[in-house]
C-alpha cells in the first residue's frame, strides 16, 4: 500500500524515495470497515484522508430528508473537507478501507517539519479543484445519459462498487431512470 503512496506523492514533489519514506512513517494509516462514518453533516472536521483502498460516499441530507450523493473517493483521492466549519456533508465508507488519517491540528507541524509537505498538499489541492470544476461544468451542461456515458469513460469502477440508488443520486436522476439509461447505453454497444 505505500508504493500507492509513494507515487502520488512523487507526481507532486521532487522529495527522494528516503525523504518520503520519513514523512510516512509519521503518517497515520487507519483500516476502515465498511458502514464506518468518517465523518456527519453539521460536525465540525478535524481530519483529511487520503484512501489507499477502498471506497468513500460524500452525501447531504436535503430538507425533505433524502440523501444527495455528490462524489465518491476511491484509490488514490484525497478528501479534504473545510476545517473549522460545521460540514456541508457526510463520508461514508462503502467498502472496507484503508486511509492515510491526517490531523489538521497536527498539520503545521507536519509542514514545519517538512518543508516540501506543504507545497505538495498545495499542489495536490489545487489539482483536486480544478478537476471537480471541470467535472462540475460538464455535469451541469450534460443530459444525464451524457453524464452516465461519463461515468462509463471515466470511473467505470464506480458501476460494480456503489448501489444503484446512490449512483442514482450523483448523476441526479432517479434509479429508474438510471436503469433505463443503462440498458440503453449498454445495448448500443
Amino acid at each position: 500500500m505505500k508504493d500507492i503512496l509513494f507515487k502520488y506523492m512523487s507526481k507532486f514533489t521532487n522529495l527522494t524515495q528516503a525523504e518520503q519514506q520519513v514523512i510516512m512513517e509519521d503518517l497515520v494509516i487507519e483500516e476502515c470497515k465498511k458502514g464506518t462514518v468518517l465523518l456527519r453533516q453539521g460536525e465540525i472536521p478535524t481530519r483529511c484522508y487520503f484512501v489507499l483502498k477502498g471506497c468513500i460516499r460524500e452525501y447531504a441530507i436535503d430538507e425533505d430528508g433524502n440523501e444527495v450523493t455528490s462524489n465518491f473517493y476511491t484509490e488514490e483521492q484525497a478528501i479534504v473537507p473545510k476545517a473549522d466549519h460545521p460540514s456541508a456533508y457526510s463520508f461514508t465508507c462503502l467498502e472496507d478501507s484503508l486511509l492515510v488519517n491526517g490531523d489538521f491540528d497536527i498539520e503545521n507541524d507536519m509542514f514545519d517539519k517538512y518543508t516540501q509537505l506543504e507545497s505538495m498538499t498545495r499542489k495536490m489541492t489545487e489539482e483536486n479543484f480544478i478537476q471537480l470544476k471541470d467535472d462540475f461544468a460538464e455535469f451541469i451542461a450534460s443530459t444525464p445519459e451524457e453524464r452516465f456515458k461519463a461515468l462509463l469513460q471515466k470511473r467505470p469502477d464506480l458501476i460494480k462498487r456503489v448501489p444503484q440508488h446512490q449512483l442514482a443520486s450523483y448523476l441526479g436522476i432517479t434509479p429508474e431512470s438510471l436503469s433505463r439509461i443503462k440498458k440503453r447505453v449498454i445495448d448500443k454497444q
